[in-house]
């Protein structure tokens, strides 16, 4: 007889705008919310039995009625309250993973009366997965669609070359990537205090926008690892980082048919490649802890 394995049922992609007005000044919280609940889920499967489950029309209404009633402090915190009262509030669900991207807006600033005016910021997509079995927690954050580049200070060479390699070595060049990152948080139990999940992302977007400008860069592989690396010697709640960074590949035009000169040094034109591109992905841990994110972010 076939076995049931790993399942898990919810809402995905709930999307849930709270306005926070402090007089006239308003504030913006942007969320996608995706709950995803298992346990005790056997019978539904087997007979089809619906006695142990909680609707998914029934976790999105109460996404937004947590929004009212706890506010969105932080999306860590959101996600924390919500996967908290899944698994405590049903004898059936064992473990809840609350998965969550948050959608900047900017204030804009003017001469008229009050706060309330906002452009979307286009950076990047913050993310977090809240995850909670009753007894403890996994917190991983981390950003999505970061685009960043450095127009000099890399260089590429000196790679191992055979019959199939044509690629010419670069000693001027540009570094570009779209950064994918998570890093994972070595709070866990309730009874240590959680870390300022706001100070915290800012501060780790920070070091890695430092170290990308400041890494004089032999390859991109390097690049990465000072990132990750300046994240865990300054961020002391955060055990472990990965990248998967798409090498954005801008090669020099060949101008030499029409007379022109195309030199790095007097300022170059480039041909922006999309595809096919390099990927470059890695983990950075503290020492002595343990890899748990997904090496494939895509199944995080």
């Amino acid at each position: 007889m076939p076995i049931l394995g790993q399942n898990q049922y919810g809402k995905a992609e709930n999307r849930v705008v709270k306005i926070t007005r402090d007089g006239a000044t308003h504030h913006i919280k942007d969320l996608n919310v995706s709950v995803s609940l298992s346990g005790d889920m056997d019978e539904v499967h087997y007979s089809g039995s619906n006695a142990t489950v909680l609707p998914t029309d029934t976790t999105k209404n109460t996404v937004y009625a947590f929004a009212k009633e706890h506010g969105i402090e932080s999306a860590e915190q959101f996600g924390i309250h919500l996967a908290r009262h899944f698994v405590t509030s049903q004898p059936a669900i064992h473990r809840a993973r609350i998965r969550i991207e948050e959608y900047a807006w900017e204030r804009i600033e003017h001469s008229g009366q009050g706060a309330h005016s906002f452009v979307r910021k286009g950076q990047e997509t913050r993310l977090t997965q809240i995850t909670y079995d009753g007894s403890s927690w996994e917190v991983v954050s981390g950003l999505k669609d970061l685009v960043v580049m450095n127009s000099t200070d890399s260089e590429f060479w000196g790679y191992v070359k055979d019959k199939y390699t044509t690629l010419p070595e670069a000693h001027d060049r540009i570094l570009a990537t779209e950064v994918s990152g998570r890093w994972r948080f070595n709070w866990s139990a309730d009874d240590t205090e959680t870390p300022d999940w706001e100070e915290s992302y800012a501060q780790v977007k920070r070091h890695m926008l430092e170290a990308f400008a400041e890494t004089y860069s032999l390859s991109l592989q390097q690049t990465l690892y000072a990132m990750g690396a300046r994240i865990i010697d300054n961020r002391g709640e955060i055990d472990e980082v990965r990248f998967s960074l798409p090498n954005k590949h801008h090669f020099l035009v060949d101008l030499e048919p029409f007379g022109l000169k195309n030199a790095t040094d007097e300022g170059a034109v480039y041909f922006a490649a999309d595809r096919p591109y390099g990927l470059i992905e890695a983990t950075v841990l503290r020492d002595g802890c343990e890899a748990k994110i997904p090496a494939d972010l895509t199944n995080l």
